[in-house]
């Protein structure tokens, strides 16, 4: 048993071979699975911000409608056009303008201001009761048509802080504050867009802000400020698209970047969110796949140490029992006692043991001592008669200076012969006796220049053991009585077959072939023993086959498809049958 892998090294290999493929395969899966997380969340991830944004962006529409509206409102065009002198009547218009802002203002969801300036009358008229006439708004804004963002700080404005401002000016394309007659105005506080980025960030693990180059960013109530004051430097190095994503550090944390462009403000809707956050519960799956992998590894191996010691040592034992019997020590005995089912078997194994040392002793010795000679004086009675011819062949081809044929022949007629004297070794694979078989018909093919051959043999029954020299008798009778006795082409065609219990080698020819009370009589002298038959051929063959592997296995002969003899070489697979190659 030394040098040989036991049953519990076997265990190990066949749980690492079960469970490598496993591991890999899981690796590769959870690799593109995570690929696949990433591509779908930074989908998501744009989609929700494209959504929010496009709800954002028709709410800044609408209040970017509100100017264009209120200045084609007739009443305010009067008013514009021809202000009345009349203190009552002034006052009367301006309330009833004053209301229509204000209902105009109240019809957005978020909270804005409607202004009308009058610069020549130093006048304004605003939804903000408490909105004062500055004429540094109509200086500041008179060129411009978008929306502004300003930072500065107004008392009289109804919510403090930053705004968003966009007006229109009449009349249209006035440049200079001098020129303008009336201006309107829509603003909007940025308080607005922290209450709608609180919303969006309910319920996400986000932190979404607005962001554009140069301006402080805006964002939600609890925005975390450290955080983004170190992602601007890497936003500012960017050349943002209209949308798209990043990933990098803050922090010494990765984070994954997302942002889409407000086609109203020209802001971008920036979300960034840790890695780690995004890929915990595949991480944490894989933890949990490890930790499995593990415990099924321990067990695995608990497992095999339990076979090892309730089934390989036993059967250690009664292998080393088997071996001694197959030595020659006839006097082994198995002492070991495991007390489970093996202690039944080894009783048998030691009454097996004398049973068969007495057997040997009185008659089994004699019965193989019988059979070797036997084998021995059949496989000598091959003889290699076509030798001569091959030799003269090699003569008259050097004469004739053909050197590639004499090469050839010499090389074939080497390997055969080499083959066919190695006395020592009683069995061979198949392979080998199917290399023996072509050097034989290619020698043939050489002298005669019109035998072809095809060999068809499985490769996994290449590699059975045989007696050596069992098919180039066979090939030699379809040649020399089947071929030969024929003009025109030659061919032999041999296959094989493997099925449960039973082999079977085929082999064909389109010989001169036999009548059906020949091929009946050649049958018939199969059966007889060596006294009562003068020939070794076919007969040697189907005897060999019988020594080697049972009274099932031999011959079979019959009519060739090809038009000559088919003979069919069958034998037993089991290894009580097949022992005997190793004995003969």
């Amino acid at each position: 048993m030394k040098g040989k892998p036991t049953i519990f090294s076997k265990m190990i290999a066949l749980i690492v071979l079960l469970l490598a493929p496993v591991l890999f395969l899981y690796i590769y899966t959870n690799k593109v699975s995570m690929d696949v997380v990433r591509e779908e969340i930074q989908s998501s991830s744009l989609s929700q911000l494209s959504f929010f944004l496009q709800q954002f962006d028709t709410t800044v529409e609408q209040l970017a409608m509100f100017p264009g509206i209120l200045g084609s409102d007739p009443y305010l065009r009067e008013f514009v056009d021809r202000r009345s002198d009349k203190p009552y009547d002034k006052l009367k218009e301006q309330t009833r303008l004053m209301q229509k802002l204000s209902l105009q203002s109240v019809s957005s969801a978020w909270t804005n201001e409607l202004t009308l300036f009058l610069p020549e009358d130093r006048m304004v008229i605003s939804s903000n009761l408490f909105k004062e006439y500055d004429p540094e708004d109509v200086r500041k804004f008179a060129p411009l048509t978008d929306w502004t963002y300003d930072m500065t700080v107004r008392s009289d404005a109804r919510q403090p802080g930053s705004r968003f401002t966009r007006q229109i000016v009449d009349p249209v394309g006035a440049k200079e504050a001098s020129d303008i007659d009336a201006m309107i105005q829509v603003s909007f506080p940025a308080a607005n867009v922290s209450s709608m980025l609180d919303q969006v960030k309910m319920g996400g693990k986000g932190d979404p802000f607005l962001y554009r180059t140069g301006l402080p960013p805006i964002g939600s109530g609890t925005l975390d400020k450290e955080s983004v004051e170190a992602l601007l430097p890497v936003l500012n190095g960017q050349q943002m698209k209209e949308s798209g994503h990043l990933v990098t550090a803050i922090a010494g944390r990765q984070v994954a970047v997302y942002y889409v462009k407000s086609k109203q403000l020209g802001w971008y809707l920036v979300d960034y969110v840790p890695v780690d956050s995004i890929l915990a519960p595949i991480r944490k799956s894989n933890t949990m796949f490890y930790m499995t992998i593990g415990m099924l590894l321990a067990s695995s191996l608990m497992a095999a140490y339990l076979l090892y010691r309730n089934v390989q040592k036993p059967i250690r034992k009664l292998v080393h029992g088997v071996q001694l019997l197959k030595k020659g020590d006839l006097s082994a005995r198995i002492r070991y006692r495991p007390h489970n089912e093996f202690d039944f078997l080894f009783e048998r194994f030691n009454e097996m043991a004398e049973q068969i040392q007495d057997l040997v002793q009185r008659v089994y010795a004699e019965k193989l001592r019988l059979n070797e000679a036997t084998l021995k004086q059949l496989q000598a009675q091959i003889n290699p008669h076509f030798l001569y011819n091959s030799l003269f062949f090699i003569i008259n081809t050097a004469m004739l200076q053909d050197t590639k044929a004499v090469v050839a022949m010499a090389q074939n007629l080497a390997e055969y012969y080499r083959y066919t004297t190695r006395m020592e070794e009683r069995t061979a694979p198949l392979r080998e006796e199917l290399k023996l078989v072509g050097n034989y018909l290619a020698i043939h093919n050489l002298r005669l220049q019109r035998l072809h051959y095809e060999i068809d043999v499985p490769e996994a029954m290449q590699e059975l053991p045989l007696p050596r020299l069992l098919l180039q008798p066979i090939v030699e009778n379809a040649i020399v009585h089947g071929i030969d006795n024929k003009p025109g082409d030659g061919l032999i065609r041999i296959t094989g077959s493997m099925y449960d219990d039973s082999c079977e080698i085929v082999v064909d020819d389109n010989g001169a072939g036999m009548s059906d009370e020949a091929l009946a009589g050649l049958e018939q002298q199969l059966a007889l023993p060596v006294e009562a038959t003068a020939g070794f051929g076919v007969w040697n063959v189907h005897k060999r086959l019988h020594y080697a592997f049972g009274e099932s296995s031999g011959l079979r002969l019959s009519h060739s498809p090809l038009g000559g003899i088919r003979v069919t070489l069958t034998w037993r697979r089991d290894s009580a049958h097949g022992a005997a190659i190793d004995r003969g």
